[in-house]
């Protein structure tokens, strides 16, 4: 009893309630070629429809005109409110049923498949179990399996149903159109099912291009952070140095000045601790690689040497000069220099055969970088992954307050351009 109190309950929630409500608006637009396609098939099916209601099964015209025509607007309208038109369909199928085995018993066309010596009952022929079937395959596929399968259950529940008034001359083709139902449902709720799982995996695809770009992201910031440890660790180390041997360059100084100089190198030892704490927790995870991880950071002096390398690679590359060399802030010429390296490591990457421009501007204010690659030689062999190498130079122009370019030229090249300024504004100035 619980059970079926609980199957009853079932079916007014997954298909009376959502019936009687308010039509909810369609995510997904109905393609007006589909419904074009559905309303010829739907006018063709009226026709036929109607002429045996009405002449075949003794209906008369009008009766005959109004059951075929909810059965074919409930056909078109499955696009967009699939329950309700099973509703329309089933309930004028069972109420042609019945009627017409109220008013003309006996009467109707004969189903050879269902049964070849009798006429089979209004409401069960070949036209409306294969309009029954296409209601209920296109409610398969915009509902849950469950109501799917409910609504099954309702449609063989309605074909018995009809036989309660079915004359003893007329025969039925219930066996058929529940086995065509089944059928359609099944292939339905197939089709659902598999339309939604390639929907979950282009999303989980998308998560995880968007986690890989977010991890890309933290481990370039976590490289650079490495790197610039050493800079700064290098500078503070050069202030505990001077503050430590100052006062022994002055004779006889004041007291106050000796007690500054103490603590301005007891905070530069204290920060250089710390700086070295947190490089600590950075590198726990970094795999060691020939002991390089320790190295002193580049900085454009060592520039020669990295190009040295690429033509040895077999790359052309030229570097020119703009400006009064000097010595610019660490920041500033490591940057420089792993922008260089990596539009270098692109070019030879994407570009193979190609000649290289590498030109540094020495500006007043900054430093300009500019790379410039031209059209690819040869068919650049295929790359594995994603890299770092232009997430880089975003991360590292940005830290700086710079701006970056990257675009390709006209002669079928590409290019790179930073401007890494030498005085970077506050935080609070850029906000």
């Amino acid at each position: 009893m619980q059970r079926l109190k609980a199957a009853v309950r079932g079916v007014r929630e997954d298909l009376v309630e959502p019936a009687l409500r308010a039509p909810a608006p369609r995510r997904k637009p109905v393609s007006r070629w589909l419904v074009a396609l559905m309303g010829l098939v739907a006018i063709v099916l009226l026709a036929v429809n109607a002429n045996q209601y009405a002449f075949s099964y003794g209906l008369g015209v009008p009766l005959g005109i109004v059951l075929g025509a909810v059965q074919s607007v409930a056909l078109v309208a499955a696009l967009w409110q699939p329950l309700r038109a099973w509703w329309a369909s089933t309930l004028v199928m069972l109420v042609g049923a019945w009627t017409a085995s109220a008013l003309a018993p006996g009467r109707g066309l004969v189903f050879a498949i269902a049964d070849p010596d009798r006429a089979v009952q209004a409401g069960w022929t070949p036209v409306t179990i294969g309009m029954q079937a296409a209601i209920l395959f296109l409610l398969s596929l915009q509902v849950r399996p469950r109501v799917a399968i409910e609504a099954l259950g309702l449609s063989v529940l309605a074909g018995f149903l009809a036989r309660l008034y079915e004359p003893p001359a007329q025969g039925s083709a219930i066996g058929i159109a529940v086995i065509l139902f089944a059928v359609v449902v099944l292939l339905g709720v197939s089709v659902r099912a598999g339309r939604e799982a390639r929907s979950k995996l282009v999303e989980q695809e998308e998560l995880t291009a968007e986690e890989r770009a977010r991890r890309t992201l933290l481990e370039e910031r976590n490289r650079i952070a490495r790197e610039l440890h050493d800079v700064v660790a290098h500078h503070m180390s050069v202030i505990s140095i001077q503050a430590q041997v100052a006062p022994h360059l002055v004779e006889n100084p004041p007291e106050e000045l000796v007690e500054n100089l103490a603590g301005i190198r007891a905070n530069a030892v204290e920060a250089l601790a710390e700086l070295r704490r947190v490089l600590g927790v950075l590198r726990s995870e970094e795999p060691v690689a020939d002991g390089t991880k320790d190295a002193p950071q580049p900085t454009l002096d060592r520039l020669g040497e990295l190009l040295e390398n690429v033509r040895a690679a077999g790359m052309t590359v030229e570097l020119t000069t703009v400006g009064e060399p000097r010595t610019l802030p660490p920041g500033v010429e490591l940057s420089g220099y792993r922008i260089v390296q990596e539009a270098l490591s692109n070019a030879m990457r994407h570009a193979p055969g190609a000649a290289v421009q590498v030109q540094l501007d020495y500006r007043a204010a900054g430093l300009g970088v500019r790379v410039t690659n031209t059209r690819a030689a040869r068919r650049p062999a295929p790359s594995p992954g994603a890299g770092h190498g232009l997430l880089g130079m975003r991360e590292r122009t940005a830290m700086l307050g710079g701006e970056l370019a990257i675009r390709p030229t006209t002669d079928g090249g590409f290019e790179v351009l930073a401007v890494l300024p030498t005085d970077v504004p506050a935080v609070e100035d850029r906000a």
